[in-house]
C-alpha cells in the first residue's frame, strides 16, 4: 500500500491492514517476543547469539516534528547491544539517527560505570521499505575506517546496518531475503516468516494495544495539525517581516495578513525593521 493511500485511512483501517511494516506493530512483536527478536538479530547480522535481554521499560517516542514516528527495539546481549527499528519512508536523517542512537546504547551502559574498553559490541540496525542510498543494494553495512589506508580500522567496535526491503531480491542471504519480502510484501515462505505472520496476527487481536495503538495515532493527528498551525504562524510572520522591509505601515500589514496590530509591531520590535 502506498503511503498516501495509508495517510487516508481510519486507525481502525489502518490496524485491520497492519503487517509487520507497521512500527507500532513491530515494535510490539519483537519487544515482547525476545526469542522472535533473538532469531531476527542471528539473521540479519549472520551471527549465532547465546541470549539477549529487552531493555525492560518500553520507550514508544513519538516525535511530532518532521520525524514521524519513531519506535526503537533495544537489546542486549553478554557483550552485544542491540538497537533495531523499521523505517517506511524517507525521512532524510537516518545516519544522523544511526550516529544518536549508537551513542544511545554506550551512554546506557557508561552510566553503569563500566570503562570504555568495556563498552559492548553495538549494532544499529535499520529495516528499511525505500533505498535511502539509492545505489540499488539490498543491505548497506557501515564501520569507521581510515580514509587514508582501508586497511587500518578503528575498531571502535560500533556498527551501522542499513536493510532495503525494496532491494530484497539484491540479497545473497536467502533468510535475509525472506524477511526483507515479508516486510515488503507480506508473503511467507519460511518456518520463520510465517512464525512472524502468526505473531503479528495474534498483535493485533490484543484489544490493550489496540486500544494503544487508537490512542498513539490521535496523538500523532493531533501534534500533525498543531505542527501544520504553528508551521503557518511562522510562514506568517515571517512575511510580515519582509513586508517591514518595504516600508509598508505596521496598520497595513495587519489588515492584509490577519493579524493583531499588536503582534506586528512586537514583531517589528523583535527584527528592528523600521522601528
Amino acid at each position: 500500500m502506498s503511503e498516501m493511500m495509508e495517510k487516508n485511512l481510519t486507525p481502525e483501517e489502518k490496524w485491520e491492514r497492519a503487517t509487520i511494516a507497521n512500527n507500532f506493530i513491530f515494535y510490539k512483536v519483537m519487544h515482547n517476543n525476545p526469542e522472535i527478536c533473538k532469531e531476527l538479530l542471528e539473521i540479519l547480522l549472520e551471527m549465532k547469539l547465546d541470549r539477549i535481554e529487552m531493555r525492560q521499560e518500553e520507550e514508544v517516542e513519538i516525535d511530532y516534528g518532521k520525524k514521524g514516528i519513531r519506535m526503537d527495539v533495544y537489546a542486549y546481549g553478554v557483550d552485544k547491544a542491540f538497537n533495531i527499528e523499521l523505517q517506511t519512508s524517507d525521512t532524510g536523517e537516518l545516519p544522523e539517527r544511526a550516529r544518536y542512537y549508537q551513542g544511545v546504547l554506550d551512554v546506557d551502559q557508561l552510566n553503569k560505570g563500566v570503562e570504555y574498553s568495556e563498552l559492548r559490541t553495538s549494532y544499529v540496525i535499520f529495516i528499511c521499505i525505500p533505498d535511502i542510498f539509492k545505489k540499488g543494494l539490498g543491505k548497506y553495512s557501515f564501520e569507521n575506517i581510515c580514509k587514508e589506508n582501508s586497511e587500518v580500522v578503528l575498531n571502535d567496535r560500533a556498527y551501522k546496518y542499513f536493510f532495503i526491503a525494496k532491494n530484497y531480491d539484491k540479497i545473497l542471504n536467502e533468510d535475509q531475503k525472506d524477511f526483507l519480502r515479508l516486510v515488503l510484501s507480506n508473503e511467507c515462505s519460511s518456518g520463520f516468516s510465517n512464525k512472524i505472520s502468526k505473531m503479528v496476527e495474534a498483535a493485533k487481536h490484543n484489544t490493550q494495544w489496540r486500544k494503544q495503538f487508537m490512542e498513539f495515532e490521535r496523538q500523532l493527528a493531533y501534534s500533525f495539525r498543531e505542527g501544520k498551525a504553528e508551521g503557518k504562524a511562522e510562514a506568517k510572520e515571517e512575511v510580515v517581516v519582509e513586508m517591514l522591509k518595504k516600508d509598508i505601515s505596521p496598520e497595513l500589514i495587519a489588515e492584509c495578513v490577519k493579524l493583531p496590530l499588536e503582534k506586528v509591531l512586537e514583531l517589528q520590535e523583535k527584527s528592528k525593521v523600521n522601528a
